[in-house]
């Protein structure tokens, strides 16, 4: 969770100085890292390259966080959201724009905070 929380703060120095799409980049790596982080909670994730794309851990997170009740449904709708953007932010001519590079960071900034106090709840079954 300390990567998510200084891609987190590193979103916010971005923005401030204008670098929209590398504001967004770090946004979802903060819910990236997270995500990393929600899974080993939930017993998922431990081997190396378990998961071997962006969208691989997504869907892991959907299945093992989501789909059990664990958080809601609408924080996959975030990741798979901002991940879209953060594509967008990192192969695109056209930056992003401000307005959406500052809705990545509060969805970041949610994710994060739920993922925070999902740790803190005692272990996933099987965990």
């Amino acid at each position: 969770m300390s990567k998510a929380r200084k891609a987190l703060a590193s979103a916010r120095i971005l923005l401030d100085t204008g670098d929209t799409d590398g504001a967004t980049n770090r946004a979802y790596y903060a819910m990236f890292d997270a995500t990393k982080a929600a899974l080993s909670w939930a017993g998922v994730g431990g081997e190396p390259n378990q998961h071997k794309s962006h969208g691989g851990l997504i869907s892991s997170f959907g299945q093992h966080i989501v789909q059990p009740g664990h958080l809601p449904a609408e924080f996959g709708r975030s990741l798979n959201r901002v991940q879209d953007l953060r594509l967008t932010a990192d192969y695109l001519a056209e930056p992003v724009p401000p307005d959406k590079a500052k809705w990545a960071i509060q969805e970041a900034d949610t994710f994060v905070e739920g993922i925070s106090r999902l740790l803190t709840r005692p272990k996933a079954p099987g965990a």
